[in-house]
């Protein structure tokens, strides 16, 4: 090739171009030497294509990163520096590699001239961070930057998407090189979620469509793969089509709007009825989902005998520790479209021989409204949990997004907050249930939903853990909410020693703070709420603010008897030792 059809420039300018190229919106991170010529690439472009969000430890980068993936469908990008940087990263990393997020991680690594003599912040990065993602990348050659960013998008969204990482030698990344001009493009399929699918087996589809005409209660069980296939209007087709209810994991939540007559809502760990029609279920289909502790009450609930049809893009799973009758490895989307194609002809006597079933599902659901009615409505103060998920229902709009933190707001708003519209309108951390992603997870995410709102649920020890992001979202005026469960103490931690020691309650207690308070000082908009009166208020306001971020501090009960959310939080729950009621 002729002088003509190279071009010259360094490791990081190429990598920057090849981002662009991509469509990358966001890159999350903190900077450090190995990468600046990155970091000076993107400066010379005005900071667009991507525009890089400087955050406050990696962690948080790889969490934005994440909620960023999920929300837009689109591969999150984050970064770290050689070192500290890179092993910041791991955390993040393995939420995205177990909930099955596509996220791609740049690292700067040593110089190779002096790799091994100690440099300063080197260490083993490579061999600590490849067990926990999909693929480590380490670019030797930095003509190869274009080659292997596109290898690492690939690997990102393929099968069951996860992390990949980019380790990328600080020689590499500032040295000179020539690059063949073609070199520099980008598959589109590579960019975004559930571009190529994989369809069901024929034969054993056949099996499933049999197994599903002599059904009389069936029950769709679905994971967080409705998400990741997008298969939102195949799986109500299906449902309403046949009279199929549907209960979904924390993962699943928003498969069906949660008003939706066929949605049996949470099962596992809590749930509100899903669990006694699994019991009692003559058929259950897992969907995209992958029967772990919490969804099976730690591998108690799905009945001994009942024919179980495993759908899942990963086969592995499929038999993994759960018995099968049938399992088909599958995208979501396309084993709902050839299952449909499969029972169509007898769909209507699917649906009429369901009707009792489905009358009864709206009577044990309405029951279940009657007996939490009054914790829906309660005034009590501090605040009862159930009233806070109740006002957030109604304060989100259909293409609004509640995204929870781990543990405590998850477990919460996962049982009593009704996910308004199918898609990715509720968002939780549970591929490795992490406190702490709250803040950047809500970043991550109104970032993707541009127009639509973002409030973001976390406890008062998740905010304490990235605070930090707080300054992020004020300097980029990132217009989240950030809704405050202040119960001066670790939650669940707090609620499991009641339950199981007695009241001796050891590194779980909290400072009783005034987070609104610190909100506007930092210059963020800060609402204190201490009467469920005005929730309402506050949570309409905190939506409707556009301009500069929103933190609502709500108190809610310092009463460990309460801070476990189950059918009735306010009876002792009865905990065997050894058990996780988490």
């Amino acid at each position: 090739m002729n002088d003509e059809g190279m071009v010259r420039m360094s490791g990081g300018e190429a990598l920057a171009e090849m981002l662009r190229l991509a469509g990358a919106e966001f890159a999350f991170g903190m900077g450090g030497f190995q990468l600046l010529p990155f970091y000076d690439a993107i400066s010379r472009t005005g900071n667009h294509s991507p525009r890089h969000i400087l955050v406050h430890d990696e962690r948080s980068g790889a969490f934005a990163a994440d909620a960023f993936a999920r929300v837009s469908g689109k591969i999150g990008f984050c970064d770290g520096t050689l070192g500290p940087g890179a092993t910041n990263l791991a955390t993040g990393l393995v939420e995205a590699a177990t909930a099955g997020i596509p996220v791609v991680a740049f690292i700067g690594d040593s110089n190779r001239d002096y790799s091994g003599k100690n440099m300063t912040q080197e260490t083993r990065q490579a061999e600590i961070l490849t067990p926990i993602v999909k693929e480590l990348i380490r670019v030797e050659r930095g003509h190869r930057i274009p080659e292997s960013l596109r290898r690492a998008l690939n690997t990102a969204v393929s099968g069951r998407p996860g992390p990949v990482i980019l380790n990328i030698p600080e020689d590499i990344a500032h040295k000179k090189w020539e690059f063949p001009r073609d070199d520099f493009y980008v598959d589109k399929h590579a960019c975004s979620l559930s571009s190529r699918r994989i369809r069901p087996d024929a034969a054993e589809l056949k099996k499933v469509a049999e197994l599903l005409r002599k059904a009389k209660r069936p029950v769709l069980m679905v994971g967080g793969g409705i998400h990741l296939s997008g298969a939102y209007a195949e799986i109500r087709d299906f449902a309403e089509t046949l009279n199929v209810p549907v209960a979904h994991t924390l993962s699943g939540k928003g498969a069906l709007p949660c008003s939706h007559p066929l949605c049996l809502n949470l099962f596992g760990r809590y749930d509100r009825v899903a669990n006694a029609f699994i019991k009692s279920a003559d058929l259950l289909i897992g969907l995209g989902c992958k029967f772990g502790e919490v969804a099976t009450v730690r591998y108690t609930l799905i009945p001994k005998g009942v024919d179980l049809v495993h759908i899942d893009i990963l086969p592995e799973e499929i038999c993994r520790y759960q018995r099968v009758k049938v399992g088909l490895w599958a995208d979501a989307r396309s084993a709902l479209v050839d299952l449909m194609e499969e029972t169509r002809s007898d769909a209507a006597v699917q649906k009429t021989m369901r009707m009792g079933y489905v009358a009864e599902i709206q009577q044990k659901k309405q029951e279940w409204q009657e007996k939490n009615r009054e914790r829906f409505i309660s005034d009590e103060k501090p605040v009862n949990m159930v009233r806070l998920c109740a006002e957030l229902t109604k304060a989100m709009p259909p293409n609004g997004i509640l995204l929870a933190d781990g543990g405590f707001a998850a477990h919460w708003t996962g049982l009593f907050y009704d996910a308004p519209a199918a898609g990715r309108t509720f968002v939780a951390n549970r591929g490795n249930a992490s406190i702490g992603y709250g803040v950047p997870g809500g970043i991550g995410a109104q970032l993707a939903a541009k127009e639509a709102p973002v409030v973001a649920v976390t406890g008062d020890g998740g905010f304490l853990m990235s605070m930090g992001g707080l300054e992020t979202a004020i300097r980029e005026r990132i217009p989240a909410v950030w809704v405050i469960v202040n119960n001066a103490a670790s939650g669940y931690v707090k609620g499991l020693q009641h339950a199981l020691y007695q009241g001796r309650y050891q590194s779980s207690d909290l400072k009783e703070m005034n987070y609104a308070r610190i909100a506007r000082e930092m210059g963020a908009h800060g609402i204190r709420v201490e009467d469920p009166k005005d929730l309402a208020g506050a949570l309409k306001e905190g939506v409707a603010e556009r301009s500069l971020p929103t933190v609502i501090d709500v108190v809610v009960t310092r009463d460990p008897a309460r801070m476990l959310p189950a059918v009735d939080a306010r009876v002792r729950m009865t905990i065997q030792e050894g058990d996780r009621p988490i």
